[in-house]
């Protein structure tokens, strides 16, 4: 298992900025209006909430350095782009989830758009977690578990991409919250447009699913 970066901060190519005190404020927010991150509905009490991070783990690596197989003509002005995906699913023992991390880095020249490097991992932490309602857990599991995990991925996506014949790409702090509620957007178009495509055929719409854990 990697080190805590000394620096889990700055450098290129992060979607956001800073997640640590919005995690709780936006599951809160995304599953039970008007209450309190962690409460009872309708009691008021607040349980305690307990978070182990139990391992992690790298499910699969790869690293492309496009640069050194084709060769790249001209000045060489990078520009790099992150994409991520998250998921989360329960596992057979009670209070244990597995939150997949799904990270892709793809540098391109400025100029002319080309291909330097290609980096993809996915990253998994497997947590127990207690204390906290089933209608808080979702966006728990996709807030605040992948903001725990981050800093040992941003210092593998460092040394891979240094180990790869680049410098090292520092990640920023990628902002949750934001890209939770752009997922449940997302999910909701999606839905919506099912449901116009259903209505045009004749056939009757489908309530919008909720979002759900994998058992």
């Amino acid at each position: 298992m990697p080190d805590t970066p000394d620096n889990p901060t700055g450098g290129p190519a992060a979607p956001a900025q800073g997640a640590a005190q919005g995690a709780a404020q936006g599951a809160a927010q995304g599953a039970a209006q008007g209450a309190a991150p962690g409460s009872a509905p309708g009691t008021g009490q607040v349980p305690r909430v307990s978070t182990r991070i139990l391992a992690q783990y790298i499910r699969d690596l790869s690293f492309e350095n496009v640069l050194a197989r084709k060769g790249v003509q001209g000045e060489v002005t990078p520009e790099v782009q992150v994409q991520v995906a998250l998921d989360a699913k329960k596992r057979s023992i009670p209070g244990q989830y597995e939150v997949a991390t799904k990270l892709t880095a793809t540098s391109k020249t400025r100029a002319a758009g080309e291909v330097l490097f290609v980096l993809e991992v996915d990253y998994v932490g497997v947590f127990e977690i207690q204390g906290v309602p089933e209608d808080q857990l979702h966006p728990y599991l996709l807030i605040e578990c992948p903001r725990l995990i981050f800093p040992f991925l941003r210092r593998i996506v460092s040394d891979v991409s240094r180990d790869g014949g680049f410098p090292p790409l520092n990640l920023d702090m990628i902002d949750w919250v934001q890209l939770y509620r752009a997922d449940i957007a997302r999910r909701a178009q999606q839905a919506q447009q099912t449901q116009q495509a259903q209505g045009q055929q004749g056939g009757d719409a489908a309530p919008a699913a909720a979002p759900r854990l994998d058992a």
